[in-house]
């Protein structure tokens, strides 16, 4: 049962506190980091007409190619070593409503929320078509400069996903990756904070007086929290394990057709969750995966 102090859910009980029509922040970063159980968990589950906000990879286009977005927020969409993630293209193509941001633009967004302010100024973005879009409103400077700066509006979230090395029941989190991205803006900017971590561990064995340059995040702003090993596969938690490129190029064929992307779904992400090791090819192969070269 979760409770103030433990706040240990399943997969699946995480997602089903979730809504149709939610606005969702995914964590992590392209191929790095993302909560990968937890959407293979939604696309197991019924929601539908999410607004997607993320620094995108795989997350996104396995949500558009299963027609789970009703909106995308995003800066990019890209598996790194496939620059433009193929279910996100072909979803964009097809007509996927957007808001398409500079990644400052993003994390300006983000950060205005997390602050709880209606917009941040920024010049970013001036010059460009992006602030034709008509989410965007100009402002004066009230000072004697005078200048005109772009109104960035906050990107509110109804919940964010995120997926960590190291967590304890009450939700102190560790996140030991060199890079840890916006994950903190994202938490701070929703209402529900949701955690996947590699191992649950005791208070004691996070040994926070040392590590605590890795908890990004009181363990107030987590709503909850589930035990995923290798839960960001096929993108990576280093240092715990490396990106798959194996299966990375695995996932960009289930792109080519309809019914390879039903093949895939059908191996991957519709069987039952504790197979999907075995399905991936074991531990023991994603642990042995090299650092990339990007």
């Amino acid at each position: 049962m979760l409770t103030k102090l433990d706040k240990r859910l399943s997969i699946d009980a995480i997602v089903g506190r979730l809504s149709d029509g939610m606005t969702i922040g995914i964590g992590g970063w392209a191929t790095r980091r993302k909560p990968m159980a937890l959407v293979r968990a939604i696309l197991r589950s019924n929601l539908k007409d999410l607004t997607v906000v993320s620094y995108g990879g795989p997350d996104v286009g396995m949500l558009a190619a299963a027609g789970r977005i009703r909106k995308l927020v995003f800066a990019f969409v890209s598996l790194d070593h496939y620059p433009l993630e193929p279910h996100f293209r072909a979803a964009r193509q097809a007509g996927l409503p957007v808001l398409e941001l500079d990644e400052g633009m993003l994390h300006w967004g983000l950060r205005a929320a997390a602050m709880r302010l209606p917009f941040l100024p920024t010049r970013i973005g001036i010059g460009t078509d992006i602030i034709k879009q008509p989410d965007f409103r100009m402002v004066t400077s009230p000072y004697e400069d005078g200048e005109e700066l772009v109104a960035m509006p906050a990107i509110k979230l109804d919940v964010a996903l995120l997926h960590v090395h190291r967590s304890d029941e009450r939700g102190n989190v560790l996140t030991l990756s060199p890079d840890p991205f916006f994950d903190e803006l994202l938490a701070r900017a929703a209402g529900q904070v949701f955690v996947t971590a590699e191992k649950l561990v005791s208070t004691a064995e996070l040994d926070l007086p040392r590590q605590a340059r890795y908890n990004l995040i009181e363990r107030t702003m987590i709503t909850g929290v589930a035990e995923a090993p290798f839960g960001a596969h096929p993108t990576s938690a280093a240092p715990d394990y490396q990106l798959d490129l194996a299966h990375l190029k695995t996932y960009v064929d289930s792109a080519a057709t309809p019914e390879a992307w039903a093949a895939y779904r059908k191996q991957f992400i519709e069987a039952a969750p504790e197979s999907y090791l075995a399905a991936v090819g074991g531990a023991g192969k994603i642990a042995a995966a090299p650092v990339p070269v990007y």
